[in-house]
């Protein structure tokens, strides 16, 4: 079975890609995990360590090819506001409980969650049902995609943007702080 054991930026690799994987948030956060590509390509991602695959990211192949990876359309809600002040309370909101957020110039982009919903709807948000792909923002201590997707883990332990995980992320150090900014 072939091997992908780098990933290269999207817009930095040139031509057309051997194949496409098309994946939703979570299945985008890998390390090692056999893929099959829409045109059948059967290849192992096997990276140094885990990181969060972007839309338009290439997969390098052991054979030089490479697959590109796809943002699958996922069930969301679209939060807009009557004005940028209101839009950036719900933010606030939606940071304070460290949940991965899409931002895009006039609206938030959250995967569905009725609890959530309702919040953004009680802060005067207007909240609309959409299916499409989610690019959430990676977060301050996340390092540029052109870093080969290393991100460091200075003198923090943070989560890696994945609500509703059941597992935690240690790296050895402290991070005491609580939640009630």
């Amino acid at each position: 079975m072939l091997h992908a054991h780098s990933v290269v930026a999207a817009g930095d690799w040139p031509g057309e890609p051997a194949d496409t994987v098309v994946l939703d948030y979570d299945e985008r956060y890998r390390r090692r995990v056999a893929m099959t590509g829409v045109r059948g390509l059967n290849f192992l991602l096997d990276l140094p360590e885990a990181v969060m695959l972007r839309a338009g990211d290439g997969l390098k192949l052991e054979d030089g090819r490479i697959v590109e990876v796809v943002a699958a359309p996922e069930a969301l809600v679209e939060i807009r506001a009557a004005d940028a002040a209101a839009l950036t309370r719900i933010a606030w909101h939606l940071g304070n409980r460290h949940l991965p957020t899409e931002l895009t110039r006039k609206s938030l982009r959250i995967r569905r969650d009725s609890v959530i919903e309702d919040m953004a709807r009680g802060l005067g948000g207007a909240v609309i049902a959409i299916e499409a792909p989610f690019n959430p923002e990676g977060g301050a201590y996340v390092r540029a995609v052109a870093a080969a997707h290393d991100h460091g883990h200075a003198h923090h332990d943070h989560d890696h943007g994945h609500a509703h995980h059941d597992h935690d992320h240690h790296h050895g150090h402290g991070h005491d702080h609580d939640h009630d900014h």
